[in-house]
């Protein structure tokens, strides 16, 4: 009996390092889970996210965000990042959004700070219910790289839940930003060009669900879809956009990454002059997007 327990408890302690704790992974590229970090621990991160192809010319945006995360309490998680991105658009004219061809390297962008707060623990309770609020200014426009202020606020609830001994883990996320953004004036505007400085308010709704399966210690496989539109003051309804795609974690003890292609299946919305694929939206959207990210513990 005393040898059959020593088995057991060895068995158990394989298992535990070979799977390490779950806590605030991001297992998928875009969509959150509802767990905080336990009380005092930290976790630094990196995400670099590729927008590329708008159907005409060239384009290629790449976006850098660098967050600190700290446990405040065992359900209480506190972040704040700095942002940072690069460009590269030519051949591209689009009224109002991109006014002509621009390329630097990576520049600060960005800042942004937010509290997540789990109301139900995933591990704990039937299902797992955090909510999070945000801020963040950036002084660059994101589509076209011109200089552009803009303050968002944003509220998201985000479940969670466990199936298969943990084996897989379910997500849904429901969220709104609310975005008050200014343009800056450009001289030497083409003729007749587009470029309002007047502030404009917007208000973004996004919903998405993804699962993960993990298909080998420390190996997640995941897939994931998001719906998101937004609405401006005297427009309505500006766009939407369907994406999906698959996703590829892998965990240690220490720090955890993931791999996410994110394509646009369908869209819709303002379009621009000659624009061939309409089932898509291509004025603020891509075509395509791939995120890479870390996480270290510590």
């Amino acid at each position: 009996m005393k040898a059959t327990r020593l088995g057991l408890l060895a068995g158990l302690m394989m298992t535990s390092a070979a799977v390490p704790a779950l806590a605030d992974e991001n297992l998928l590229g875009y969509l959150s889970g509802a767990e905080t970090l336990p009380e005092g621990a930290k976790e630094a991160y990196l995400w670099v996210t590729q927008r590329q192809d708008k159907g005409v010319g060239s384009y290629r945006a790449t976006d850098v965000e660098a967050e600190y995360e700290y446990g405040i309490t065992a359900r209480l998680t506190g972040m704040l990042a700095l942002k940072g991105q690069s460009i590269h658009t030519s051949g591209i004219l689009i009224d109002g959004y991109i006014p002509g061809d621009m390329s630097y390297g990576l520049r600060a962008s960005g800042i942004e700070a937010n509290l997540k707060y789990m109301f139900l623990s995933p591990a704990l309770d039937p299902v797992g219910l955090a909510g999070r609020i945000g801020l963040e200014y950036s002084w660059l426009d994101p589509h076209s790289g011109q200089d552009k202020r803009i303050i968002s606020a944003t509220t998201e609830f985000l479940l969670q839940k466990f199936f298969l001994d943990d084996q897989l883990v379910t997500v849904a996320n429901l969220g709104m930003e609310s975005t008050y953004a200014r343009r800056e004036p450009i001289d030497n505007l083409p003729a007749g060009f587009e470029w309002s400085t007047d502030p404009e308010m917007e208000i973004e709704l996004k919903a998405g669900v993804g699962l993960a399966y993990r298909f080998a210690p420390r190996w997640f496989v995941g897939v994931e879809t998001f719906y998101e539109t937004e609405f401006e003051t005297e427009i309505g309804q500006e766009r939407w956009s369907w994406h999906a795609g698959p996703s590829l974690h892998y965990a240690d003890r220490a720090w955890w990454a993931t791999v996410t292609w994110m394509p646009q299946l369908r869209g819709g919305g303002e379009t621009y002059p000659g624009q061939t694929d309409t089932d898509l939206h291509l004025i603020e959207k891509t075509k395509q997007e791939f995120r890479f990210k870390v996480g270290y513990n510590f």
